[in-house]
This record gives C-alpha cells, structure tokens and sequence, in this order.
C-alpha cells in the first residue's frame, strides 16, 4: 500500500490509510513509524470524534431498546439495528480516522 501521510517525528511519508486508521487515538499506544520506529497516533480531533461518537451510538442502543416494544416493526428489527449500531462503533472511527485527523506524536508512556 502506498504511504501518503508523513510522520510527525521524521517527516518521511511511512504511513497509509490502512496503518494510520489504526494507529488509534491520543490515549492509544499508536503505531511505528516505519522510518524511524517511532510512535505515533491520530490527534485530539479523533479522540474527540471517537467519544462523541460512542456517545451517540450508546444513547442510540438505548432509545431502540426502550422504544422498541412499543412499535411492531422496531420490535422485530431491533436486534438487527442495534448489532449495526455496535458494529458502526468499530468500523466508522476508523474509516474518519484513516482520512481526516493528522498524524501526531504518542505521548503516552509506556512502562
């Protein structure tokens, strides 16, 4: 996979879509640059992006599973919907993640 975004500690291009949609967000440990080893994660906007978003997605689960009984056509999807909703949880930061935040310096500690 081609490297187009650069490494906050070297400068160099080391990381793709892929590696930085993984690198996590500032309270993760982060992923290695592949050029100088060094740590590095998605930056407060996607820290923030991803509280928000379990937000969102737990207050959604929880208004499905309290209004359900009370509509028949949300009563029998309600499993559906709310197996979507936990697998958005997992899938939609990662795909922000790996386009809109800038890479930046792990500043987690490590022992």
């Amino acid at each position: 996979m081609r490297s187009i975004y650069t490494c906050p500690h070297c400068g160099k291009k080391a990381f793709g879509p892929w590696t930085k949609a993984f690198a996590g967000q500032m309270n993760s440990k982060g992923k290695p640059c592949m050029q100088c080893g060094k740590l590095c994660v998605n930056g407060v906007g996607a820290t923030w992006f991803n509280a928000i978003y379990s937000l969102l997605c737990f207050i959604a689960v929880i208004v499905i599973y309290l209004n359900a009984p009370k509509y028949e056509w949300l009563n029998s999807y309600e499993a559906v919907i709310v197996v979507g909703i936990i697998a958005s949880y997992f899938v939609i930061p990662k795909l922000v993640n790996s386009v809109l935040f800038k890479l930046h310096e792990s500043i987690r500690l490590n022992y």
